[in-house]
């Protein structure tokens, strides 16, 4: 099968947080996306003959001597570029500007006001609210540039050379938090760049079939089914790319939501996935005994699921082993030279001595909002594309401290009284849960003392994963929620609602 050919927008990445944010934005405004090292050469970048450029933040200053630098001929090739936060610093830097640090840095929301018009800001609300992160500034802008937007502390917020179709912005576009943000990304790829919008759903499909089919030959492929959007999605994806060689295998480590088994057994059982259920409680619990760790959990259970994943494709004599690993999965785990927040059961490869002749994993690159579309346009049915979203670790990661099979029973009983509730409340939230706190408070039942452990709720509002906000759920639901985790559960004590963001907090607890 031939690759379809896309007009292509290369993102050319210093280090930056974003970067595949920046690349999931082009490609929901039907632009192909192409990330590639900061680094490359004019020469390349020409070559591959892209109708954009967009230039990501980092974490640097371009005037230390190790900073990473874009090849100035870039500037050159005539093709449109967009330099964001230390990109547009770079771009300004290398065409004769001058970047200096800022009196006053930027971090966090920060109100940007348009003061000349400009081809990004038309149809943009002004002012507008951004996400900054930044301590230097152009302080001046080069040749042939003018400057299109301020704040109060950066007197060259976005910065615009028309003629050469050359463009920069402090602000970050590619967040939720910067409202217009996308609307001065589409602008930029329709109105600078020509794009068509020629790159589809139906385009990804085409071009992952195609790469699976060429990466597993003709080895048969064993993929991790938790019965959550991401396996569902790479099944049904593997499964369409290379019909009759895919196994799933659904481990059952005994950290499953009340009645999780049953539902997938149900939801999957009847396809042609070809599903085994392992039971491997006895396997997991042994091993988690007395870790109190979450990174140790973690790279406890990782372990573990690969050792399974091992001895039930022990009939075939090679395979590749498939996961439904997500971008936000990736980021968090430390891997494209980001900080390492937690690690990801489903990252990091192989252990050092495996049979599995390698790893497929067609989602790597996508955000969840994105897997959810895949799905649907598989034909996959909305209660798996909706599927509350869980953790590979299972509740071992939402048990604080110690995992026993009593404090897994209360969280599994709390969780379940916390989504009914929701349910019965008409509560919109991305995901939601319980948490069951390593902390125990006194309490008093029936004139009793009692010492019951603390339930944290959690629901969560994203699009993305890699932020959130917190959802205010109604008292009423809230209030419910409590009083039925406490005068129901046997061990459960105190009821506290969490109403952190990401960032600064995670998702999940661990």
């Amino acid at each position: 099968m031939k690759e379809k050919v896309h007009q292509t927008v290369l993102v050319l990445d210093f280090g930056g947080q974003y970067k595949e944010l920046i690349a999931r934005t082009v490609r929901s405004l039907k632009v192909h996306s192409v990330i590639l090292p900061g680094a490359t050469p004019a020469e390349e970048v020409a070559k591959l003959a892209p109708i954009g450029i967009i230039l990501t933040g980092g974490p640097f200053s371009v005037y230390a001597e190790d900073s990473p630098k874009a090849d100035p001929a870039l500037f050159g090739l005539g093709i449109p570029v967009l330099g964001i936060c230390y990109g547009m610093q770079m771009m300004s830097a290398a065409l004769g500007g001058e970047v200096s640090p800022c009196s006053v840095s930027e971090y966090g929301t920060t109100e940007v006001r348009v003061t000349e018009e400009c081809v990004l800001f038309e149809g943009v609300k002004t002012p507008m609210q951004t996400l900054m992160s930044h301590t230097d500034y152009v302080s001046r802008v080069p040749e042939g540039f003018r400057i299109t937007a301020v704040t109060d502390n950066c007197p060259a917020a976005a910065v615009a050379c028309d003629g050469k179709k050359l463009y920069g912005v402090q602000l970050h576009p590619e967040v939720e938090r910067t409202r217009g943000g996308r609307r001065i990304i589409r602008n930029f790829l329709y109105k600078v760049c020509g794009a068509k919008g020629d790159y589809t759903m139906d385009a990804y499909i085409e071009n992952e079939v195609r790469r699976i089919r060429e990466q597993a030959g003709e080895h048969e492929i064993v993929l991790g089914l938790s019965g959550g959007v991401d396996s569902a999605v790479a099944a049904a994806l593997i499964e369409r790319a290379v019909p009759d060689r895919l196994t799933c295998i659904f481990v059952d480590h005994g950290m499953m939501r009340k009645n999780e088994r049953a539902e997938i057994e149900e939801a999957f059982g009847g396809k042609s996935l070809n599903l085994v259920c392992v039971d491997a409680k006895d396997r997991f619990l042994s091993r988690l005994a007395g870790v109190t760790e979450p990174e140790q959990k973690r790279k406890i259970i990782g372990e573990e699921f690969v050792r399974v994943f091992e001895s039930e494709s022990a009939k075939y004599d090679d395979c590749f082993l498939a996961q439904g690993t997500i971008y936000p999965d990736v980021i968090e785990s430390g891997a494209n030279n980001s900080a390492n927040i937690k690690s990801h059961h489903n990252v990091g490869g192989l252990p050092k001595e495996s049979r599995f002749v390698g790893i497929i994993e067609p989602l790597r690159g996508l955000f969840k909002d994105e897997v959810r579309a895949l799905g649907r346009k598989l034909g996959l049915p909305e209660t798996i594309v909706n599927r509350q979203p869980f953790p590979g670790p299972g509740l071992a990661v939402r048990c604080v401290g110690e995992i026993t099979e009593e404090k897994l029973g209360i969280l599994r009983e709390a969780d379940a009284v916390f989504r009914e509730e929701m349910a019965k409340g008409g509560v919109k939230a991305d995901q939601y849960f319980a948490v069951l706190t390593s902390m125990r408070s006194v309490g008093v039942v029936g004139d009793f003392r009692t010492y019951g452990y603390v339930v944290a709720l959690r629901a969560v509002r994203t699009t993305d994963f890699m932020t959130c906000e917190y959802v205010h759920v109604p008292y009423a639901v809230l209030d419910r929620a409590s009083k039925r985790i406490v005068d129901e559960i046997s061990g459960a004590g105190r009821v506290v609602y969490d109403v952190t963001g990401k960032p600064p907090a995670t998702i999940e607890w661990e």
